[in-house]
């Protein structure tokens, strides 16, 4: 994401190769990244960091438990100490000319956090791997223009599916991943006019497919406690191998 002046990087869960090749098709050259904020340590979210970052030397910003894991990843490569900063939860800093705020996402991880992102008035916000929301969380993700949301599951493709009982309940628990439904519940305590893009991601590749995750949010918000119907407001999904379209705010 970015404005015309400042480009960040939400995480780095693909090889290097696949990063700089969904920067060409945004003419984005990797020396141009301003930084990459981690929002967590796993390997679906840093697998491309240490050989990308190391490539163009590009800030990693992250949460002290978070860096703190990236640093005990094995396959991240010996890393120069200077790329590392260490940011706080709900203590905003500046990128550029973009103001970032972290914020505490419940994910089983150390230190997790989702992201907003506020320039020229202008809001979005990246909230993927959390388990559960509250308040805080809704909170966080008012007043919005555009948002990427975590749509992981679907409950009863995951409770039939092939995964591991002790995967199953991790995925269902408080520090997992939200399902369809609860995206879309979560979609409609945020629903406000000037929110005008979705795009949901992290679908489960085993779990999920994308007209489920896409019927099944617009029906929540349909059936929700909110003035909004689902054809309301623009919904996509994004693809697992492919750069999404860009959304303007």
């Amino acid at each position: 994401m970015g404005s015309d002046r400042t480009h960040l990087l939400v995480d780095t869960g693909i090889s290097k190769k696949r990063i700089e090749e969904g920067l060409k098709e945004l003419e984005i050259k990797g020396k141009e990244l301003d930084g990459i904020l981690i929002t967590h340590e796993h390997a679906d979210h840093i697998q491309g960091l240490g050989v990308f970052s190391r490539k163009y030397e590009i800030p990693i910003y992250g949460t002290p438990g978070t860096i703190r894991g990236i640093r005990d990843y094995k396959n991240l490569g010996k890393m120069p100490e200077g790329l590392y900063h260490e940011i706080q939860v709900d203590k905003e800093f500046k990128l550029g000319d973009i103001d970032v705020h972290p914020f505490a996402i419940s994910h089983d991880a150390n230190e997790p956090s989702g992201y907003r992102f506020e320039q020229d008035g202008k809001k979005i916000a990246v909230a993927t791997d959390l388990g559960k929301y509250d308040e805080y969380t809704v909170e966080n993700l008012k007043d919005l223009n555009a948002v990427l949301l975590e749509s992981n599951h679907d409950i009863h493709m995951l409770e039939v599916g092939p995964y591991p009982y002790y995967l199953k309940q991790r995925v269902l628990g408080d520090r997992g991943h939200l399902s369809n439904e609860l995206s879309g519940r979560l979609l409609c305590d945020i629903l406000h006019n000037n929110l005008r893009s979705v795009l949901l991601g992290h679908l489960s590749k085993e779990n999920n497919y994308e007209e489920l995750a896409y019927e099944t949010v617009k029906l929540e918000v349909t059936l929700g406690q909110n003035p909004y119907k689902g054809d309301d407001i623009p919904i996509a999904v994004a693809k697992r191998d492919q750069v999404s379209a860009v959304i303007e705010v």
